[in-house]
């Protein structure tokens, strides 16, 4: 069962999807993703529960349109079933018993960060968040960070929102200002260059810098290969090894270069998708048609 309960338009593009799942509820902890199909034709799509409630037996998920995939999920509605969902996958977040950590998201990050720092609060760990985006349309759950926080720091790239700049800054300022060590860690959670130049910022700091990887992925379990990643100089896998890995140690060019291989269809795939789009859902028919 994974009925869409309920769907919400965060920002432009930016859906929240609540989905009956309780059984993926009830094991799901910070960290864990799942991955989705909208159809018996679309592709798998990795996406990092947002949150969970157990009492409630519901998932929260949170994606941004930005290809074929993304936009037929996006076209699901409430009461609309996704054809597959399979989780929680990955190793969960390690909770360290920190004294202070600063989450940094960018983006889309914001929903996968929450869980995070939710948890840490929840132990007692003081927590600045620092939230990015392009622009103040594009942010979201601001009051939900913020209520996790002990220091919430906004940034926009065309400063609409917030202070002008990038996260790397208020980051930098942060691990500048720390002159008794108390930040034990830094999560970064976003685009990847960002997440790269957070590990950057934090490197010389000798702060650890855990970071969580989107690299393409097919069936979630190791068996295909395809979410591969160079981390230590170490082949591993995103979907068994992490998704988190330690954000000194990320081959990120390499990360990067294998993130543009489809670059080319992916676009092909959208556009054709934008001119001749698909009928909504049509799930139980296929269903119907498996079982004949």
């Amino acid at each position: 069962m994974s009925t869409i309960l309920k769907k919400t338009e965060l920002a432009s593009k930016i859906w929240q999807i609540e989905v009956e799942a309780p059984r993926i509820a009830e094991k799901a902890l910070p960290g864990h993703f799942v991955v989705v199909m909208a159809d018996a034709f679309g592709e798998r799509v990795p996406l990092t529960i947002a949150d969970f409630d157990r009492q409630a037996g519901t998932i929260t998920l949170v994606m941004m349109v930005v290809g074929a995939s993304s936009l037929k999920l996006s076209r699901l509605e409430e009461g609309d079933e996704f054809y597959a969902l399979i989780g929680p996958l990955g190793h969960p977040s390690e909770i360290k018993p920190l004294d202070r950590v600063v989450m940094v998201a960018g983006g889309v990050g914001a929903a996968p960060i929450f869980p995070i720092a939710r948890a840490y609060q929840q132990q007692g760990t003081e927590v600045v968040t620092v939230q990015g985006a392009r622009s103040a349309d594009l942010l979201f759950w601001t009051d939900r960070l913020a209520s996790v926080s002990v220091e919430h720091v906004i940034t926009t790239d065309d400063g609409s929102a917030g202070r002008r700049g990038l996260v790397t800054e208020p980051l930098a300022e942060q691990l500048a200002a720390d002159s008794e060590k108390r930040i034990g860690g830094v999560y970064a959670i976003g685009p990847t260059p960002m997440m790269k130049f957070c590990a950057k910022t934090t490197e010389p700091f000798c702060v650890p810098t855990v970071v969580s990887l989107n690299s393409i992925m097919i069936d979630g379990t190791g068996m295909c290969g395809g979410c591969r990643v160079t981390v230590a100089k170490k082949t591993l896998f995103t979907c068994v090894d992490g998704p988190e890995f330690d954000g000194h140690q990320v081959d990120w060019d390499s990360l990067m270069s294998r993130q543009r291989t489809y670059h080319t269809q992916e676009g092909f795939a959208f556009g054709r998708m934008l001119a001749e789009p698909a009928p909504l859902n049509e799930n139980i028919l296929l269903r119907q048609n498996e079982e004949v």
